[in-house]
């Protein structure tokens, strides 16, 4: 069994509330050093080795992210990207 990562992220171009949410959040409790925060969602995933890199991005894309405003990207244990959906 390996872990699998999935990170998901709302596209550049697409309006992030929570992200603006937090960064106010921020501002308010003092940190006035950051200047933009994006929200985003994080799936691991316990595969074995049947589960191809192909059958990852169609898992990320048909269930995990919308892909019409979210970019994602699968990222194994050691760090490899093995697909990321390019922001366009």
């Amino acid at each position: 069994m390996a872990r699998v990562v999935v990170e998901v992220m709302p596209k550049p171009e697409i309006l992030d509330p929570q992200g603006q949410a937090i960064h106010r959040a921020l501002g308010r409790l003092g940190h006035a050093g950051i200047s933009d925060v994006r929200q985003g969602k994080r799936f691991e995933l316990e595969v074995d080795d049947s589960i191809s890199d192909s059958e990852l991005a169609e898992i990320a894309e048909g269930l995990l992210a919308n892909t019409v405003i979210e970019d994602w990207k699968v990222v194994r244990p050691e760090g490899a990207e093995t697909h990321a959906e390019a922001a366009k």
